[in-house]
């Protein structure tokens, strides 16, 4: 019998810039590439992020469900409406991700449903937040581990906040995939360096949200004492405004040799990610970086902080540095920055798609199994 599942806590799908959008884009087209018909799959996406009202993207049907574009209220009212859509479709599971959407878990155990809760990481944490929301995500955090049928962690770190926060010692650790780089397109390639005026092998790229974790401004501020010659490239912007995004870009723009390229997607940030000397990644916080794994993906040498998350991806130390400390992130750009591409295919074993989508579809079949109670 073909299990219907219903897909929450995206931004949606596909090429929407995101951790959680980026899992979604690649485990759910692989499950139902895996098992074909024995899953009908609907991804739920924000309106403000789509162009769509219902499409298909790669054998994964997707629809988008109305949500405010304002950073408090987005996430909770958009997965509302769609928890109670999910009580008119017929789905058999639906799958939340993330803490934020994860508010309406009980919701959707009254409406009659079975769920399966992804944990990417403890949103709190970010430094964006004010009182009230760090509140809400903690709750939206205990009740999805609490009343989840099952709990899906990305991480060990995520797994022992589980553990050792809620007492719930049968989560899954299923982690975040990375898919082989496709071949360069050429043409593309050389349009790439001529649209950012970049040379090949002669640059450094960073990824990620403009958002005050992603601790860009140390990066821009460490680059500058690092004295290499290279440009820094920064890819990606903030999904909303904010004070600190904007302040950001300013320094971006006060300082010659940055250069701002906006989000990317597709062929774009491929070759972006191809063509770099270095890859940075400065973050205080964490779920499982996905951008990490991509840049490894690429053979990039690469610089991180020390979070735990990062730790856990266990790449040669020499790869570390404190988080927040200026100063060493700095000497790692220019030490790093000289290094030959660095084979990483070891590391990314584990980090594949496939098997991802062969473990989560056994959560499914155990889901189905259970009672609603």
């Amino acid at each position: 019998m073909t299990k219907r599942i219903t897909v929450l806590g995206t931004r949606g799908i596909p090429d929407v810039l995101g951790g959680v959008e980026t899992h979604c884009q690649n485990l759910y087209p692989a499950i139902k590439a895996r098992y074909q018909n024995e899953v009908d799959i609907c991804v739920i996406a924000r309106s403000p992020y789509v162009n769509y009202q219902r499409s298909v993207y790669r054998g994964v049907k997707t629809r988008s469900i109305w949500a405010p574009k304002k950073k408090s209220l987005e996430a909770i009212i958009h997965s509302t409406l769609a928890a109670l859509a999910t009580r008119f479709d017929g789905s058999d599971i639906v799958h939340v991700h993330a803490i934020g959407p994860g508010l309406v878990v009980p919701l959707l155990r009254l409406l009659g449903k079975k769920v399966v809760f992804t944990h990417h990481g403890p949103d709190y944490a970010r430094q964006k937040w004010g009182r009230f929301a760090r509140m809400a995500l903690m709750l939206g955090e205990r009740w999805a581990v609490k009343y989840a049928n099952e709990v899906i962690v990305i991480s060990e770190v995520i797994n022992t906040l589980v553990k050792n926060t809620y007492g719930r010692n049968d989560a899954h650790l299923i982690p975040n995939g990375v898919n082989l780089p496709a071949p360069l397109d050429p043409a593309i390639a050389s349009q790439t360096m001529t649209q950012f005026s970049l040379q090949a092998g002669e640059y450094i790229v960073a990824v990620g949200r403009f958002v005050e974790e992603k601790g860009l401004h140390d990066l821009i501020e460490a680059w500058k004492q690092s004295g290499v010659s290279f440009p820094l490239v920064l890819v990606g912007d903030a999904d909303h405004p904010t004070p600190y995004s904007e302040k950001l870009k300013q320094l971006a723009r006060n300082t010659p040799g940055v250069i701002l390229t906006g989000f990317q997607r597709g062929a774009v940030l491929q070759a972006l990610f191809a063509q770099a000397r270095l890859f940075v990644m400065p973050s205080y916080h964490e779920g499982l970086p996905i951008a990490l794994l991509e840049a490894m993906s690429y053979s990039l040498p690469a610089v991180i902080s020390d979070i735990p998350a990062n730790l856990e991806v266990g790449l040669e130390p020499d790869a570390y540095f404190p988080v927040g400390n200026v100063a060493a992130l700095a000497e790692k750009i220019a030490s790093r920055s000289n290094l030959p591409t660095t084979d990483y295919q070891h590391y990314l074993a584990r980090y594949n798609w496939d098997t991802i989508a062969e473990q989560t579809m056994q959560i499914y079949k155990n889901t189905s199994n259970k009672s609603t109670g």
